[in-house]
């Protein structure tokens, strides 16, 4: 994704009144902090409610602004849902610790607590590919914090950014709690939104290129940034009885292919031992070609989009890569089939960048400490997945791979809104995931009371 993918205005953005903006976001954390968990809880409770209530005319946004299929477009809105519900219950776990400081003599008679604290109102900058879902994911942690949001969103998701104001409207959030700046945004604006001194926290969702220069532009701030991949699936030398290779084939192409491939987890790097390279190609594109164009793949977010696949499609083939299904001639405009190459060139852009569309490489290998060692022979490190039933294996690779996720016996593409997620090296910095997303939006604060201390 570039910056306009994410932040930038087009020839009919709107200018907006960034002063009013950072004021109307400070006079809704004046309430935020101050409210009581039970506040907090009731507030996400209602977010939640109100999402259930209109998910089929949110995820209907969602498809009219990405063409995502309706099928996985519903299943964003569920989630929505499901994330401030989850909000809601770490609002209420959000308590202070409490420690006995005699273990030094200066400490007797004294009781140290621990209160995490929010260090201010949330600049949440939010993609295209998951308007919703990577909204609520830094919305919900902000409130549950007890800090109010900023919600900057993509100029390619208008009727998005209208249904989550509306969903915010009737969950009776306070004034100010969450501010949702228009989609036209012009990019100057955001760009002073992002180095405006009384905006203290940056969440962006985006490109590398977009989300280190934020990083560098605004360096005393605390600037959390989930970024892109180039995620790769291994296919363990245990897993190669006909039913396994069949399963992984059907699990990758389902997750390499949804939303056309525009899932920063996607799986686009599969690792197979060469001896099974040709049978696992084979229900690969026989599970690739299941997909359906409309339900389940979609197209890519503009024309700008699919030329860059194709060229990469046809970069790749060029060097040597072999087009087992699909193809940069597939497809019509903005859709492109679900394409499989084979032997890619570790060089070309499909390997060593994040390709964003519904391609996936399949790639041999000798031993699976070469799997391993080429699965991190990249500048992301997001999320790897490896098929195997091997422990042994299962807890190396987790030790080895470098990513911020491993997930055995499945697909990159697994997430939990529960657990910390985000990436190392060019991947990112900082975790979303509810939890882990307060404990970067706030700082902790000591307080020591007398006990028992005249």
């Amino acid at each position: 994704m570039t910056l306009a993918d994410t932040t930038a205005g087009s020839p009919a953005s709107t200018a907006l009144d960034v002063p009013a903006l950072v004021d109307a976001v400070w006079a809704g954390f004046a309430q935020t902090r101050s409210a009581t968990a039970a506040d907090r809880a009731g507030w996400l409770e209602s977010l939640a409610e109100a999402i259930r209530t209109d998910a089929e005319s949110v995820a209907a946004s969602i498809h009219a602004d990405t063409g995502k299929p309706a099928p996985w477009a519903r299943i964003e809105a569920q989630r929505a849902a499901a994330i401030a519900r989850i909000g809601a219950h770490e609002a209420i776990g959000l308590h202070p610790d409490a420690q006995r400081l005699d273990a030094q003599a200066t400490g007797a008679g004294r009781l140290g607590l621990t209160l995490r604290v929010p260090r201010g109102p949330v600049l949440a900058l939010a993609p295209f590919n998951f308007p919703l879902h990577l909204a609520i994911h830094k919305i919900a942690p902000a409130l549950a914090a007890g800090a109010s949001t900023l919600l900057v969103s993509s100029p390619r998701t208008p009727r998005t950014v209208d249904a989550i104001r509306g969903v915010i409207e009737r969950a009776g959030l306070p004034a100010g709690a969450v501010v949702v700046a228009d989609a036209t945004i012009d990019r100057t604006d955001v760009w002073e939104l992002i180095t405006h001194p009384r905006l203290p926290v940056v969440s962006f969702t985006g490109s590398d290129t977009v989300g280190w220069r934020i990083v560098d532009a605004v360096p005393r701030k605390q600037v959390i940034v989930e970024l892109g991949s180039n995620a790769a699936a291994i296919v363990a030398p245990d897993y190669l009885s006909d039913s396994d290779i069949a399963h992984a084939a059907d699990r990758i192409a389902t997750f390499a292919f949804y939303n056309a491939g525009q899932a920063c987890t996607s799986p686009q790097r599969v690792y197979v031992p060469r001896a099974h390279l040709e049978p696992f190609v084979s229900a690969l594109v026989d599970a690739a070609r299941r997909q359906d164009l409309r339900d389940d793949v979609g197209p890519v977010i503009d024309e700008h989009a699919a030329r860059r696949i194709r060229s990469w499609i046809d970069e790749a083939t060029q060097a040597g890569a072999r087009v087992a299904t699909g193809g940069s001639g597939s497809g019509d405009g903005r859709v492109i089939e679900p394409t499989v190459l084979v032997d890619t060139p570790a060089h070309v852009r499909a390997i060593t960048e994040e390709l964003f569309g519904p391609v996936v490489s399949v790639l041999p290998y000798d031993h699976v400490d070469d799997a391993l060692a080429a699965a991190n022979d990249t500048r992301f490190g997001l999320s790897a997945g490896i098929f195997t039933r091997d422990i042994d294996l299962a807890f190396r690779a987790a030790r080895d791979l470098e990513v911020g996720q491993v997930v055995i016996g499945d697909i990159p593409t697994f997430r939990s809104d529960l657990t910390p997620f985000g990436g190392v090296k060019d991947s990112g910095r900082g975790r979303e995931g509810v939890r882990a997303a307060i404990e970067d939006y706030t700082v902790t604060r000591t307080v020591v009371l007398p006990v028992g201390v005249p």
